[in-house]
């Protein structure tokens, strides 16, 4: 393996280590739920990104080929991610914050807000009316 690769391998885990202990440190630190999501899908993904793309490097510079596990790993971390995030924060928001509270949303209001059977909302439209 040559210095260029060695180099940038070695600078890829720093950097994917260095934005694994952000994230974890967040995730410990940031005072409530909404600021600690950040943490992990941001600062976290970037990290094992990072260590998925110096193992990439690795294995091409020794001549073992391209890693389509690897590859198919990043991708999938960086499609899953914000979806489980965007999970997360509507659980949370649905269970802690009353839809008052929030800003206006214009005509199509907050999904996370709609009405579900079962939920009591069609009870309170029914007795409204």
């Amino acid at each position: 393996m040559n210095l260029y690769a060695e180099i940038a391998v070695a600078l890829l885990i720093v950097v994917g280590a260095s934005f694994g202990l952000v994230g974890s440190w967040g995730l410990l630190r940031l005072p409530h739920l909404m600021a600690r999501l950040h943490a992990p899908t941001k600062a976290t993904t970037l990290g094992v990104g990072s260590v998925l793309l110096a193992s990439m490097v690795y294995f091409l510079a020794t001549g073992e080929g391209f890693s389509v596990h690897e590859a198919l790993i990043v991708l999938f971390l960086f499609l899953t991610a914000p979806v489980s995030a965007s999970f997360v924060a509507r659980a949370y928001l649905r269970a802690h914050v009353d839809p008052a509270e929030l800003p206006g949303a214009g005509e199509q209001g907050w999904a996370s807000f709609a009405p579900r059977a079962g939920d009591g909302g069609d009870q309170a439209e029914a007795s409204s009316s």
